[in-house]
């Protein structure tokens, strides 16, 4: 074989281990279904759908999720976009799903690497999130009762005793004050102590004239009475 031949030999050979090289390490670094998968969690009593990506070529691919009913769509739960990492990157839709329900995650990748769904589809528990339990309202203090003062306490017939008021209180005059009302004069003092009035003066004419009347009857009867002896 000349030399010519036997390099051209070599090099066809050494082309055909590079491109098969560079051929596994592509299909080892391309977007793949298998990277992706989806869980069913609870985050404070409320559910989520959480899908991770653990493609290490970082290929922006967009997940799609699905809830099923009998094999098919009942409704689109959210759409999401995500570049994956060796370690895995997360995106995840708020979804209060139900016991036993199933849901259908779906990958689109750019440039056409995927587009399928993730297998199999997603089964979530047969127990739902529960719910926090509320904790109870303080009870409120009661406020301690306001002692009755002795103006308001209540009398004996139930009814709160009237408190008299300043114009009332102010109204009697305390002892020892000196009045503004003007004094009697004195003739009227005097008739009143005596009892005298405006008809005393015909009492006494009645009296002067009953006075006479009788020294009349005595000094006549006396006068008879001296006639009758001297006969």
């Amino acid at each position: 074989m000349s030399p010519s031949r036997r390099t051209a030999r070599v090099l066809g050979v050494a082309s055909a281990s590079a491109a098969f090289a560079l051929g596994f390490a592509g299909n080892a670094l391309a977007c793949n279904i298998s990277e992706f998968s989806a869980e069913a969690t609870c985050t404070g009593g409320k559910g989520a759908i959480v899908v991770t990506d653990k493609d290490r070529s970082g290929t922006e691919a967009t997940v799609s999720v699905f809830l099923e009913n009998n094999g098919a769509d009942a409704k689109m739960i959210g759409e999401k976009s995500v570049k994956g990492t060796a370690e895995g990157v997360s995106v995840t839709f708020a979804e209060d799903w139900q016991p036993n329900a199933v849901y259908r995650v779906h990958v689109k990748a750019t440039g056409g690497r995927v587009d399928e769904d993730v297998k199999p589809s997603l089964t979530v528990p047969s127990t739902a999130c529960a719910t926090s339990t509320p904790s109870a309202p303080a009870t409120p203090t009661k406020p301690a009762s306001p002692t009755p003062s002795a103006s308001t306490a209540p009398s004996q017939s139930g009814a709160p005793a009237p408190v008299p008021s300043a114009s009332q209180s102010s109204g009697t005059a305390p002892a020892g004050t000196v009045s503004n009302a003007p004094s009697p004069a004195v003739g009227d003092s005097n008739l009143a102590e005596t009892g005298a009035s405006s008809n005393t003066g015909l009492i006494a004419g009645i009296a002067a004239a009953l006075v006479v009347v009788g020294g009349g009857a005595v000094f006549f009867g006396l006068r008879r009475r001296g006639a009758g002896q001297g006969r």
